[in-house]
């Protein structure tokens, strides 16, 4: 299977994001027992975005910043050295009380030890994101994208996040742009939002083309009855995937791709990694096979990024999740939350296994 695109188009790809800060200790330590950190601008939507930045689609991001900020300006250098357009209104920050980037305090694990994440939100502009401040006609009609693709971490940051996804996805579906969702719950940010969530996520999946979540996902966001538990036979496990995502397609039938990656964790450094798409009536499982792992954070988002550029470019849906799966394993060899591939056969070669030297 192959997806039909917009043909007249600027962007190959638009992310609505609130782009915040990482702040990572050396050497895998913990971040209680460090004094050295490293900072890096990030968020789950342009990680996915930078996939099809790094091998040269023309990106977009929207999102918001904080007026005079130096952090605002790091992030700014960041996507331009990432080759992404932006747009979005500088806030003023207010009083010292007010606004500012969203700060993700986590460490890398090590060895036994996993990973921890701390998220400090607190006052985040992204939270402030309004359908207003940008001029989605523009944006969707006159330059034109062939995929948006939102995330549920935005979508349910604020009443106001909530709107601003659910009119970009109404206006991108007006002007032909395909939309891909991924649903990323968070209990934090559901809570005593539960009944307006679920319609404000239900109606952007009756109109998206390409729905990507995992078990939970599916049946926390959009009330879909998950299958019997599994067990431990990875063969089981797909089998329940398999199932969930076939009660999905019957709840959103025109929705026609359907992904989410499978993972088992060996220890911190090595992870067993999977994937299941169904494309059309196309079912594609890539069983886990084990990969060596740097850093775990954005693996999930590279292979959103991989797929989607695989969509991108009009390939056969089957190399859609072998080309996701290998971004997916190659941004975990990174330091930074996203991959940063220099071409397709640094890809296709970590599909392949193929490890050795390029002279």
């Amino acid at each position: 299977m192959t997806m039909e695109l917009r043909k007249n188009f600027k962007y190959a790809l638009v992310v609505p994001t609130s782009m915040g800060i990482r702040l990572t200790p050396a050497n895998g330590q913990p971040v209680y027992s460090s004094d050295t950190f490293m900072m890096q601008a990030t968020s789950a939507e342009t990680n996915v975005a930078s996939i099809s930045s790094y091998l040269g689609l023309p990106v977009k991001v929207l999102t918001n910043f904080v007026a005079e900020s130096p952090i605002a300006q790091f992030i700014k250098n960041n996507l331009a050295s990432r080759h992404m357009d932006y747009e979005g209104p500088d806030k003023p920050q207010g009083d010292p009380w007010g606004y500012r980037h969203q700060f993700n305090i986590a460490d890398s694990g090590y060895g036994t030890r996993g990973p921890r994440v701390h998220n400090d939100r607190a006052g985040e502009v992204g939270r402030a994101l309004d359908a207003s401040d940008f001029d989605l006609q523009r944006i969707f009609g006159q330059e034109g994208a062939q995929i948006v693709h939102i995330s549920g971490l935005v979508a349910a940051l604020s009443e106001q996040s909530s709107q601003f996804c659910l009119e970009v996805a109404r206006a991108a579906k007006q002007h032909d742009t395909r939309i891909s969702f991924d649903l990323n719950h968070r209990a934090s940010f559901w809570e005593g939002r539960e009944q307006e969530l679920r319609g404000i996520f239900t109606e952007i999946a009756k109109i998206s083309d390409i729905l990507i979540g995992n078990e939970e996902d599916f049946q926390l966001c959009l009330g879909v009855e998950g299958p019997e538990a599994g067990g431990q036979d990875i063969a089981e496990t797909i089998d329940n995937f398999q199932e969930m995502i076939r009660r999905v397609k019957q709840a959103f039938p025109d929705t026609t791709v359907f992904a989410n990656t499978l993972r088992e964790v060996v220890n911190v450094h090595e992870h067993m990694w999977g994937a299941i798409l169904l494309a059309g009536d196309q079912w594609h499982v890539v069983e886990p096979r084990s990969i060596a792992i740097l850093d775990r954070i954005g693996g999930g988002d590279g292979f959103v990024g991989g797929l989607l550029y695989g969509i991108l470019k009009g390939w056969e849906s089957e190399q859609w999740v072998q080309f996701g799966w290998a971004t997916g394993a190659m941004a975990t060899t990174f330091l930074t939350d996203y991959a940063q591939p220099i071409d397709e056969d640094q890809v296709w070669a970590i599909w392949k296994g193929q490890a050795r030297v390029k002279r």
